[in-house]
């Protein structure tokens, strides 16, 4: 049997990607001032604080130095606060300023409608099963 390339899990969310990213690309410095990349950094960070780069690059699935250098640039804006980790000496700790937090809900506040506006086809019974779905594959596709 042959498959259909446009009838596969990975061919359609590839596509789904790309189609919600390009609105995306746009509709972030409209709403926050910060590129699509910044942005995403800025709300793994403002979601899952304190964190290290390393957190930061498998929250945000960039690589550790992509995610060293958003960090970095959020840093210079004064968007996040760089700290030395008390248990590593080698190691920083990424937190949100207060200036960073109001971007942040900001950027939030985008990202609940961007979700609603992709997923809002879907009844809440849906959305409930296509996230659950959603959360086993990736446990699945996560290293063991």
């Amino acid at each position: 049997m042959t498959v259909q390339l446009d009838r596969t899990l990975t061919y359609r969310l590839h596509q789904l990607h790309k189609l919600t990213d390009a609105d995306s690309q746009s509709i972030y410095p409209e709403r926050t001032g910060l590129s699509m990349s910044d942005g995403r950094c800025l709300t793994t960070v403002g979601t899952f604080e304190p964190l290290s780069v390393k957190e930061l690059a498998e929250k945000a699935n960039l690589n550790k130095g992509q995610a060293s250098r958003a960090a970095q640039a959020l840093v210079d804006q004064g968007l996040v606060l760089k700290a030395d980790h008390p248990g590593d000496g080698r190691g920083v700790v990424l937190t949100l300023t207060a200036a960073g937090r109001k971007i942040f809900k900001r950027a939030m506040d985008m990202v609940s409608q961007r979700n609603e506006q992709i997923f809002g086809c879907l009844s809440d019974k849906e959305q409930a099963a296509l996230s659950a779905m959603l959360d086993r594959l990736i446990a699945h596709a996560r290293p063991r």
